[in-house]
């Protein structure tokens, strides 16, 4: 799947290759700091395989990553989107938009009840995301932050855990 850019052609989003993980490892560690190690979405990423990810490319280089992870919400299959990470110097561009963009388009082709975040509801809303307060990522989180794309389910709640 590729995606084209229309604020600048030299910029696509691709599907993630085995030989773009070293470069997405330093994106999104650039992004998070060391700190991401230590957040509850981390630990459930942490027992799962990818189901796919994506890529923003600038001229074959990465600047920015993205993620789904097989997961179980009650006794929901679904996916968990994160972390998105763009490089600094690329921030403002519409890339996180973009590289959400992708893994939506691919939830929706493949037939996923939803997707799952963590994140801002006032960015994610725009996607379709609505608030999932009756699901219980373990592990501290800010509960209002737990957000939840209906596709095939309109709504879930129970304990996540990963798939993998």
């Amino acid at each position: 799947m590729t995606h084209s850019l229309a604020l600048d052609p030299t910029v696509r989003i691709d599907a993630e290759t085995t030989a773009d993980a070293a470069a997405v490892e330093a994106v999104v560690l650039a992004a998070f700091g060391p700190g991401r190690f230590a957040k509850t979405a981390e630990r459930l990423r942490e027992q799962a395989v990818a189901a796919v990810g994506f890529v923003a490319r600038e001229d074959n280089r990465v600047i920015g990553a993205v993620r789904l992870w097989p997961i179980r919400v009650g006794d929901t299959e679904a996916l968990f989107l994160g972390p998105i990470a763009v490089e600094a110097g690329s921030r403002r561009a519409g890339l996180g938009a973009d590289l959400v963009a992708a893994c939506v388009d691919h939830a929706r082709s493949t037939g996923a009840s939803g997707v799952l975040l963590v994140g801002d509801s006032p960015y994610f809303s725009r996607f379709g995301f609505d608030p999932a307060p009756d699901v219980d990522l373990p592990g501290p989180v800010d509960r209002r932050r737990l957000l939840w794309l209906p596709l095939a389910t309109p709504s879930v709640s129970g304990p996540v855990r990963p798939i993998g």
